[in-house]
């Protein structure tokens, strides 16, 4: 049924020209996109300043699309409907929890920290490969908790006080990113990550969260129950898609926008597998080659961990190669 005016105090019927010029300021994220900002862009000096290089790539990762993505999800056109427009706030969520997150990432924070203050960046890196962090980045913790922590949101009362505190509403926006922040951190590996885990799994973890995005749309569309009913009939836009419809279009998003973002990241899983393995087999062919120079009485030939080919098998060794070679051995020594 069409939503009946009734006392509405809130923003314009949202056009296409409105989407572009309702702002709404909030200081909390103005004072946290600054500071961040400002912190990336020091770092990024001082290494260039030091005679190191930081890729200018990064830099608009964080600052532009990062931080960018994180001045639209709150305080453009989606800030303004979001406590109106139940596909507003569907559409804030998306942005909170893969799209800002991603591009942070991206950016190598944790890279430029160490790059710019070493000792710093020596007691994070302890922190990162410490047993807690292993245990709290496991690969099904992250992905659980990616879709976990929304879908709590939207099926609780955690929902409508986002509306009624400003407290609460900045404090969701930092929890929304977290989980999103955590999951492509670990996945990326671009910054030095709790534990490396193999490519494979990473598909499928990525996969998992598609799939869980995808679970998260649905429910909000299945839902017959409108979540937030009470809220929304008071708030009584007198224009606009029906409260129903609304929600609908807004599990549309979650779902089609989650996995707008989830696909291609699966696809950049899949092409940095394949380099791995690409340069796995050349290294392992240049393993076999010094190997077969040894055995026939060539002079040793060092090895990419400091060792010589004559040093890595003992004369008589007749072991398969995979039983000796360190790529391997290495690998799989904790199996």
């Amino acid at each position: 049924m069409p939503v009946l005016a009734s006392g509405y105090q809130g923003p314009p019927q949202l056009t296409l020209g409105r989407a572009v010029t309702q702002w709404t300021p909030d200081l909390p994220m103005i004072v946290l996109v600054v500071v961040l900002g400002a912190c990336y862009l020091a770092g990024v000096r001082r290494v260039r300043r030091d005679g190191g290089s930081w890729a200018t790539g990064r830099v608009v990762a964080f600052c532009g699309l990062g931080l960018g993505m994180l001045v639209l999800a709150t305080m453009s056109w989606i800030g303004v409907y979001q406590g109106v427009l139940f596909y507003a706030r569907a559409t804030q969520t998306v942005l909170l929890v893969l799209v800002v997150p991603l591009f942070l990432a991206m950016g190598k924070p944790l890279t430029l920290l160490g790059a710019a203050f070493p000792a710093a960046g020596r007691r994070i890196e302890k922190v990162v490969r410490s047993r807690v962090a292993v245990v709290a980045t496991f690969p099904a913790i992250t992905t659980l908790l990616l879709v976990a922590v929304p879908m709590t949101m939207y099926f609780t009362s955690w929902y409508t006080a986002v509306f009624h505190s400003g407290t609460v509403r900045e404090l969701t926006y930092l929890v929304l990113m977290v989980p999103g922040y955590v999951f492509f951190w670990t996945l990326l590996r671009v910054d030095p990550v709790p534990k490396r885990y193999p490519y494979g799994v990473s598909m499928w973890i990525t996969a998992a969260e598609v799939v869980g995005d995808a679970f998260f749309g649905i429910a909000v569309i299945a839902d017959t129950n409108l979540i937030a009913g009470p809220y929304y009939h008071a708030v009584g836009y007198p224009w606009g898609p029906s409260l129903a419809t609304s929600q609908v279009v807004g599990g549309g998003i979650i779902w089609i926008l989650g996995d707008l973002v989830g696909l291609p990241f699966l696809a950049v899983q899949l092409i940095q597998m394949m380099r791995e393995d690409q340069a796995e087999a050349v290294a392992i062919d240049a393993e076999l080659d010094a190997r077969e120079a040894a055995k026939a009485g060539s002079p040793a030939s060092v090895t990419a961990d400091g060792a010589s080919s004559a040093e890595a098998v003992a004369p008589g060794d007749d072991r398969p190669w995979w039983e000796t070679d360190p790529l391997f051995t290495e690998r799989f020594k904790d199996a």
